[in-house]
């Protein structure tokens, strides 16, 4: 819909081998602030094909299997795997939103400063419970809004409804990741 997609997931992405091979270099040294980096190569790979000017597409009846972690912890340390590979590459990445479609940079900002108000607003709400011994129903309407705006945007862009499953994941933000 938008001809780029921020991040091609490893195990379901393909890319035309001559595309691939102009960025080969690129890829295979990745680093981040003068280290080497091994994380989050999937989300690499989709910012430099992006950068060479390649559109990235997703295709919803293709047809992929993977491994997904069938346990708490393991989920857990993907999740904030994926989230450091969002932070960075979004900083290698941010010159290339201007040119993007306005919803998809609505989007990339979203993930990165979602989290980070996220847990502003948890911090808030802990205060004032402590401070007042008073329920913080603003701070949960908030988060709630919040949700269901960016999903609702979603589902309506893309024309499906299961978009609005993706409001799942603020609990587990709150409850399992900020912590």
């Amino acid at each position: 819909r938008f001809g780029a997609v921020m991040c091609c997931c490893g195990p379901c992405a393909m890319y035309r081998r001559s595309a691939l091979m102009l960025l080969l270099d690129q890829y295979e040294t990745q680093f981040f602030r003068g280290k080497p980096s091994d994380f989050g190569e999937d989300r690499h790979l989709t910012i430099l094909m992006l950068k060479a000017g390649f559109r990235t597409e997703y295709v919803p009846d293709a047809i992929a299997a993977t491994v997904v972690p069938d346990r708490l912890l393991p989920y857990l340390r993907q999740q904030l795997r994926w989230a450091r590979s969002t932070y960075r590459d979004t900083l290698l990445g941010l010159h290339l939103l201007p040119g993007l479609d306005r919803y998809l940079t609505l989007d990339v900002l979203g993930q990165n400063l979602g989290p980070l108000l996220l847990a502003i607003s948890s911090i808030a709400a802990l205060a004032q419970l402590a401070l007042t011994g008073t329920v913080p129903w603003w701070t949960g309407l908030t988060i709630v809004a919040m949700t269901m705006v960016r999903c609702s945007v979603a589902a309506l862009r893309a024309g499906e409804l299961r978009f609005l499953g993706f409001s799942l994941h603020t609990p587990i933000n709150i409850f399992l990741l900020l912590p």
